[in-house]
């Protein structure tokens, strides 16, 4: 009798309240009490609402680890979809199984190892792949359509100072305004454009007066003020496609330093203003703070010692080799590439 582990996913909120994982793990479990599979309890993972297009999921990840240390003889899958909706992570899950040993069953797929079953096994893939692509599509469609008819349900949640209300029978879904945390917001736009302050001094009294933020953490973060001052929700025009995805390989410090890299190989891009899609939702502040806001922000950008004019090739490619920090200033001679620079964080060179 062959040791086995059992693998079961569902990504979507409306699957997991079908019980569609259920059915999927109960089916398994007949296919191996049929098939004289042995699998202990523990060893029946189920990654509920998590992409297949994303190997990072916790049960898949479980048994990765149980098929390395030698302790699995075979893993048995509902379809090939359910492993992986990329015909290339498939590919590298069952190239990985194999190398440890370990025999990867589907129960809706050819159970034979012919080159012919192989090969509809790798078709079941590709189309798997192919429906993946189609539902983005249409998902894009359907909210683009649903944003420029005016509907809040197409955004991510609602930012601080409103509470996103849910779709009902009887009305559309909205945002309603938190009034504690709408004060908040006015109160970041007054001192930003009335008095004058820096994002760094409103970041620090809103800290000094312990000032609760949206996750109710202990600290407001400069990037968290600066979100709220350029986020056109706050005069009553949130918008839908601000940004896209592209691929990148982002590199961490902690990673810098041990010469590595990021798993992650996309990251998200503001597009240009003119393709936002602008939905009505009410204002907290007045369009001339916020337009003053903008204004502010412009020229801090403009005028930031930080800017770079121009582009080094060895731009935030260069880190300090004490504490990891990129080197972001642009150098006007090519040939200070040799040149010592103190960083900014440590003031080593």
């Amino acid at each position: 009798m062959k040791n086995a582990a059992i693998y079961a996913r569902v990504s979507s909120a409306q699957q997991k309240e079908e019980h569609t994982i259920a059915s999927q793990t109960a089916a398994l479990i007949g296919f191996a009490q049929e098939h004289g599979y042995h699998v202990p309890r523990e060893w029946i993972f189920e990654d509920e609402g998590f992409s297949g297009a994303n190997l990072q999921r916790p049960g898949l990840e479980q048994i990765r680890d149980l098929a390395a240390e030698g302790q699995l003889q075979a893993v048995l899958v509902y379809s090939p979809d359910r492993l992986s909706r990329k015909y290339a992570y498939q590919v590298l899950l069952l190239e990985e199984f194999a190398r440890h040993g370990v025999e990867t069953t589907f129960v809706k797929a050819p159970q034979g190892h012919s080159p012919e079953d192989q090969l509809l096994v790798q078709f079941q893939g590709m189309i798997a792949e192919y429906e993946r692509a189609q539902i983005l599509e249409r998902s894009r469609h359907g909210k683009r359509h649903h944003a420029c008819q005016g509907h809040v349900n197409v955004l991510c949640g609602a930012p601080y100072g409103y509470r996103y209300m849910r779709k009902t029978q009887e009305t559309a879904a909205y945002y309603e305004i938190i009034e504690e945390q709408a004060a908040v917001v006015r109160k970041v736009y007054d001192w930003y454009t009335a008095e004058g302050l820096s994002i760094a001094a409103i970041m620090r009294r809103l800290n000094e007066q312990v000032v609760p933020t949206r996750k109710r953490v202990a600290r407001w973060e400069r990037s968290t003020v600066w979100a709220m001052l350029r986020n056109p929700a706050y005069k009553g025009l949130a918008c839908y496609g601000k940004t896209r995805l592209t691929q990148r390989q982002r590199i961490t410090r902690p990673l810098r330093l041990r010469g590595g890299f990021a798993s992650r190989d996309s990251a998200g891009h503001e597009r240009p203003r003119e393709e936002w899609i602008e939905i009505p939702v009410p204002a907290l502040v007045s369009d001339t703070a916020f337009d003053l806001a903008q204004e502010r922000l412009q020229d801090n950008k403009r005028l930031s010692p930080r800017r770079t004019v121009e582009w080094s090739i060895v731009q935030s490619l260069v880190s300090c080799s004490k504490c990891g920090c990129r080197f972001q200033h642009f150098m006007s001679n090519p040939s200070a590439i040799n040149v010592q620079f103190p960083c900014m964080r440590c003031d080593s060179r």
